[in-house]
Order: C-alpha cells, then structure tokens, then sequence
C-alpha cells in the first residue's frame, strides 16, 4: 500500500458542497432542501469545534425540476460539470497537506472526490448509507435521480459523460468498495447479485471493513456519510428515512474506527435536509457525531505521534 496516512500534521480542512442536482423535487414546486446543510452544520458551530481549516464552498449549477422517465439522469451534464469542478478543489486540499470533510448536498457530490482520488491512484469507498444508491439500467428499466445511482456510476454503470471523466473510468472498482448499513428491503437482494461487499443494518463489524479498504493495491480510501445510516428515531431529517440504522454512539465509533485505519482520504456528510429540522437538533447531532468522531481520530493520531 502506498498511502498518504492520516496524521495529526493533516488538518482538517472543510468544504462546503450545497449541490442538490442528484435528488428528485420533495413535491411539486419544491426543491430539495439538503443544499441548506451546510450552513445548518455551520450555525451548530462545526467548523470551530474541529479546528478545521476554512476552504469555503463550491457553488452548484442551477437545479432543474423538469424530468421524465427516459430523459436519462436528472441534472446529468450540471453533476458531471460540478464533479470536475469538486475534484479539482478535493485534489487541491489534500496536496496542500489537508484532510478534506466535505459538507454536502446529497450523494451525487460523491462523484467528485471519487474522480480526483482516480486521478491520484487506486482509492476504497467504505459507504455509510441505508441504502446502495445502486441503481443503473442493468438492474432497473431506467435511470433518474443520481443520488440513488451514485454508488454504480462510481463503480462505471452509467453514460460515459457521468462514469468516464477524464478516461478514468471506473472511478472505484467493485472489490474496493464495501457498504455499511445498507438496510433498504429494495437493495438487499440485488446487493447479493452485485459482487459488492456490504454488511446490512446496524451490527457493524469494523474488520470486514478493513478486509476491503486495507490491502496493498490501494492507495487509501474515501468515507461517504449518509445522514440516514442513523435510525429515523435518531434522525430522520432524510429524505428516505429507513428504520433499523445506527444509533449515535454506533455511529462516532464506526466512524472513529475508519478514521484510524491505515489510508483514511477524506470524508463527505450527506443528505441532511434543515427543511425537515426546524429547531436545528438534528443539525446540531449530527454536527456532535462528527466533532465526536473526527477530534477523537485526531487526539488519537497526535498522541501516537
């Protein structure tokens, strides 16, 4: 493994990426309201509590409604310029000596590190979802909002202008990529199928984990966090809120314990949508989970060091 490892010398550097191009209107009129989360972890004081570096944020294309069935992925040519744009400012982070922690939007923002991980090396994905964000024409009798297609597009499912920027096509490969907490009744059967590792629901075992991401032919890996791994009674602020996920606690430890694996890239938090938390609480717990986790990780590298 040829590895950047993460250390206390990598400080922690935010980006905020509000696209919500990858989700279908909540209802007629409406927009998906996840762009207003960074600023909701923001307001609950993230930035400060890490003692994270400030790399601003990456403005989203305009989001357009207007989709039908056959059109192909909703927004695809805006996700696919905005993935450029994101995996130039990733790459940017990190070869200024920073551990990006990308605030999002939904999960089509995934496109973005994934591609300039590609272009650095052979990268993991250890994916934290309640769902497999697997759909693709090979399992579905059409293509449409990208936050639920992430996951194949990443692994190279898709039209070459989402899966193939710059040649580089697939951004992941299948055997590099594990999910964790997936629990959609939907996608279990067809995860079986797919030839990817993933472990259902909340009784994570952190060394299956390690078995994917930690192996000599990758370069390291990305974390990708999915608000709604966590149970809806925790925090349902989601667009598809499924029951059975992680509880908080479950959460900051399976993150600590990816943080402290060897290869450790850079993480993105998705989904949130302040629409649906209008007292801010569940900005303000998933903004603990991640000060939790991350400044935990941290202590922990500088006192080994």
């Amino acid at each position: 493994m040829s590895i950047i490892t993460p250390d206390a010398t990598r400080r922690l550097t935010v980006l905020d990426a509000p696209s919500n191009l990858g989700l279908r209107p909540p209802a007629p009129g409406v927009v998906p309201g996840c762009y207003k989360a960074p600023w909701a972890l923001r307001d609950a004081g993230l930035v400060a509590r890490l003692g994270a570096a400030d790399a601003g944020a990456l403005v989203p294309p305009r989001y357009v409604a207007t989709w039908q069935p056959g059109d192909g992925v909703r927004n695809g040519p805006a996700i696919a310029a905005y993935a450029r744009r994101l995996a130039d400012r990733v790459a940017a982070i990190r070869a200024d000596g920073g551990f990006p922690v990308l605030l999002g939007g939904d999960c089509s923002i995934l496109l973005g590190p994934a591609l300039a991980l590609r272009r650095a090396g052979r990268y993991g994905l250890a994916y934290l979802d309640a769902h497999s964000d697997f759909r693709h024409l090979g399992n579905s009798p059409h293509v449409g909002s990208a936050a639920g297609e992430d996951v194949a597009l990443v692994t190279g499912r898709g039209d070459d202008y989402l899966t193939d920027l710059d040649g580089l096509r697939p951004y992941v490969r299948d055997e590099d990529v594990i999910l964790l907490g997936v629990r959609d009744d939907e996608d279990l059967p067809e995860l079986a199928d797919s030839g990817l590792a993933y472990v259902p629901g909340s009784d994570i075992d952190l060394d299956q984990a390690r078995k994917v991401l930690v192996r000599d032919e990758l370069d390291g890996f990305w974390i990708h966090v999915d608000a709604d791994v966590l149970d809806p009674s925790v925090l349902s602020a989601v667009d598809s809120p499924t029951p059975g996920g992680l509880d908080a606690a479950q959460l900051t430890a399976l993150l600590r314990g990816l943080l402290a694996l060897p290869g450790a890239a850079g993480l993105e938090v998705t989904i949130l949508d302040p629409d649906l938390d209008e007292d801010g609480g569940q900005a303000a717990l998933l903004a603990d989970i991640l000060v939790d986790a991350l400044t935990g990780w941290s202590q922990a590298r500088a006192a080994k060091g």
